[in-house]
């Protein structure tokens, strides 16, 4: 890390607890209803995966846990959020392997900029917000943090996909809360920095549904042009995911994957698709057990095409089965470990640093919020 940024994230670190009186007045401040919260969040992790890489870098297909067989960090996050009746705001720093491996192609000042944004909230007599800047993506059900994630391993569905946006977006709560619905214009598909010689906005919508206390349904689409101005590469996206709560102690999730892009010069047009599968059971307020089935086909390599050990027969075709097991100590800490296995038709895969059909990976975490 830059020293400059070394500096710049301390410094913050000690203005945010410096200001803690100045926060504590503000809550009880009655005129204006703000509220303010301050937060911190760290996930370290160790990663083996047997198929050893010489670098210690996992795959070129995987952007959670990236270090194998050492102890590292994951995520640490420092998030600060103002509220008031019409006006919100939060601004969220991060280190980690995370940051590291996912914001690689961003200006180097935001790569540690974890969520910032501000919104208002243009009418009285309707819960809609506007907000801008950079925030998590509103595509899939895992997110950035593994705490909120019913795995410790993202699936590969998860990994593909934006973890972030930046944009501008309108959200719509009615008035039962069973529906909420989302547009946004954003800069690309996970990206702060558009693309260069590329004019064109993205798009994206998500509707969720809640039918009933057990019950969520989302929709997410995305439309953006992945090219240039004179040379486009229209992606077209939808996300559809499914949760329920089957029982007190068990719960299920279901999503799919579809996308389709264009490309200037090829009249075929290039497609992937993905689903997982995931079951959770809860053995007692402190354990708890999850596996999860997933499939993920970029059958043009789309998404991975490269770090394989052998050329793809069928594009990037993998199959994945994990067992997943939480102990949470306290409310706040979770320790996990987490077991996958993935299967190809063709050997894309690697174990012990030769091409294979299979490979194992076990991540063990430790992750903490206050």
């Amino acid at each position: 890390m830059k020293p400059y940024l070394f500096s710049f994230i301390l410094l913050t670190i000690t203005i945010l607890f410096h200001l803690k009186p100045l926060f504590a007045q503000l809550r009880n401040d009655t005129t204006n209803h703000w509220k303010i919260e301050t937060s911190a969040y760290i996930e370290t992790y160790f990663a083996f995966d047997f198929a050893q890489p010489t670098d210690n870098e996992r795959p070129a297909y995987v952007f959670n846990h990236k270090r194998h067989n050492e102890f590292n960090v994951n995520h640490g996050i420092i998030e600060t959020t103002i509220r008031s009746e019409k006006v919100r705001g939060n601004i969220a720093l991060m280190i980690g392997t995370y940051s590291q491996y996912n914001l690689i192609n961003e200006q180097e000042l935001i790569r540690n900029i974890y969520e910032g944004n501000a919104g208002f909230k243009p009418f009285e007599k309707h819960n809609f917000w506007i907000d801008a800047g950079i925030f998590a993506s509103h595509i899939g059900f895992e997110s950035a943090i593994s705490k909120n994630c019913w795995t410790l391993s993202r699936s590969l569905l998860a990994d593909n996909t934006p973890y972030y946006e930046a944009g501008i977006k309108g959200t719509y709560t009615s008035k039962n809360e069973k529906w909420i619905l989302v547009g946004l214009i954003l800069n690309g598909w996970q990206r702060i920095r558009k693309l260069p010689n590329n004019s064109m906005p993205s798009f994206g919508t998500q509707v969720q549904y809640k039918p009933t206390q057990t019950i969520l349904l989302n929709s997410s689409t995305y439309i953006g042009n992945e090219g240039t101005d004179n040379l486009k590469q229209m992606r077209y996206f939808h996300n559809f995911y499914g949760q329920f709560d089957l029982s007190p102690r068990s719960g299920l999730i279901v999503g799919f994957d579809y996308g389709i892009q264009t490309h200037p010069s090829i009249a075929q047009i290039r497609s992937w698709h993905a689903s997982s599968t995931i079951l959770r059971y809860r053995i007692s307020p402190k354990w708890t057990l999850c596996c999860r089935i997933e499939h993920y086909w970029d059958r043009d390599n789309l998404f991975v095409f490269a770090d394989l050990p052998s050329p793809p027969v069928q594009g990037f075709r993998v199959w994945g089965y994990s067992l997943n097991l939480d102990y949470a100590p306290a409310p706040n800490m979770l320790v996990r470990i987490d077991a996958r296995q993935l299967h190809s038709p063709d050997q894309i895969l690697t174990t012990h640093q030769s091409p294979s059909q299979h490979n194992l990976t076990i991540l063990a975490s430790i992750a903490v919020e206050f």
